[in-house]
């Protein structure tokens, strides 16, 4: 008798050629636990970042006594806890929803909204969207069809900065002030009213759905869907003007530091988060995590910073640890090739107490991401320094060989070059 083969895999999409997906996404929940080879893991969906006092402190208590100690925060602002016992997906359930991190069990994975996280804090912007999020995330969940959206489909709110603007949501929405948003898919723009925005902004998501049903491709994304197949606006029931030649805003995150009378913007070394540190953001009126691996803190006093650099949180734009990603690599994932993480290093941590200011690298400089393998999990948005693990235990840096021992000159190099 014959053994079972493995299914055929579709074949590659040609350059231009739009995906067919055969199957539904594989995207983790909070309810769906991906094993992984440092044990379950589980990503929590939070609109527009944001986490209350009491819940992150309960997600500290989870990462203790559940997982490996740590959160780690995703490209999106998500939250995810690893090495997670295969028993523990009804406990881990139940800590969520009595938090409020469970709002809906059927519709947990598409909760995937980034909003501008200094949005309503530092006096920029054109309007605040991180309210924008919240009235999304509500006709979100009320919408039953919403459930079958792809757990990567992505909603973006930009507040006019345009600091999440280019992160490819497959609907964004940007505040252009008097009053007005504008609402861009796929590379056309309409305008309309701001209150109108949020509601404006889910009917679309249904149109996406329409126009994947239609063309049979299974279609995740917006940008997946075949030629002739395109989300119609005003067919999604969207009474809006069209946009000429619409462009996206583009500015610069928040910087590590004091946001304003009452805010602070931190980064997480390699994007995690000890127990600790979370409960070290704390007393706040709220917590955002960032797409950029980093938390902005509400309702605090600016002159916490250096206790938050004390705990190890990259508190200052000129550190060498401001700017550097990497995927989980070895051992948490059987793809990697590397200890990345161990690897990406570069230099003592912040507040490690060594007595020696961090180095200064010259700014501005690329973000860089190491990968373990070539699926490079998690990289940056816009240019970015790639920094690649290869079978023989180099990297390639940017595409050039480059042995392990000289990886801290050639990512300087990279980084600075432009």
């Amino acid at each position: 008798m014959l053994a079972a083969m493995p299914p055929t895999p579709p074949p590659t999409p040609e350059p231009g050629e739009r995906r067919i997906r055969d199957r539904g996404d594989a995207c983790p929940g909070a309810l769906r636990l991906h094993s992984a080879d440092d044990g379950r893991l589980a990503r929590l969906r939070l609109p527009g970042g944001r986490l209350t006092s009491r819940q992150v402190e309960v997600l500290a208590d989870a990462a203790e006594t559940l997982g490996d100690g740590r959160l780690s925060i995703t490209s999106r602002g998500n939250a995810e806890l690893r090495g997670l016992a295969d028993d523990c997906g009804a406990e881990l359930a139940a800590l969520l929803d009595e938090a409020g991190l469970l709002p809906s069990p059927t519709h947990e994975r598409v909760r995937n909204i980034v909003a501008s996280p200094a949005s309503g804090l530092d006096g920029l912007g054109a309007a605040d969207v991180q309210l924008w999020a919240r009235e999304l995330d509500t006709h979100l969940r009320s919408a039953p069809w919403a459930a079958a959206l792809s757990g990567r489909f992505l909603f973006v709110l930009d507040d006019g900065r345009g600091d999440v603007a280019g992160l490819g949501g497959d609907v964004t929405l940007v505040a252009v002030g008097g009053g007005e948003a504008e609402l861009h898919v796929d590379g056309r723009a309409v305008r309309l009213a701001s209150s109108d925005a949020p509601s404006a902004a889910l009917a679309v998501a249904g149109g996406f759905l329409a126009a994947a049903r239609k063309a049979g491709t299974g279609a995740w994304r917006v940008r997946e869907l075949p030629e002739g197949y395109a989300v119609d606006i005003a067919e999604s029931g969207v009474t809006a003007r069209p946009v000429a030649a619409p462009e996206l805003p583009q500015g610069p995150p928040p910087a590590p530091g004091v946001l304003g009378p009452g805010a602070l913007s931190v980064l997480a070394p390699l994007g995690r988060l000890t127990a600790a540190q979370l409960r070290a953001l704390l007393p706040a009126e709220e917590v955002r995590l960032t797409p950029w691996r980093g938390v902005v803190v509400a309702g605090t006093d600016p002159g916490r910073l250096p206790l938050l650099d004390a705990a190890g949180l990259i508190t200052r734009p000129d550190s060498p640890w401001a700017g550097v990603t990497a995927c989980t690599g070895r051992p948490g994932c059987a793809k990697s090739l590397a200890d990345v993480r161990a690897d990406a290093t570069p230099g003592p941590a912040p507040g490690s107490g060594s007595g020696s200011a961090p180095r200064r690298p010259t700014p501005p400089l690329l973000p860089v991401h190491f990968s373990g393998c070539e699926r490079r999990c998690g990289h940056p948005h816009g240019a970015w320094t790639d920094v690649l693990a290869t079978a023989g235990g180099d990297y390639l840096v940017d595409g050039v060989p480059t042995p392990r021992t000289a990886l801290p000159e050639a990512v300087t190099a990279a980084r600075t070059t432009r």
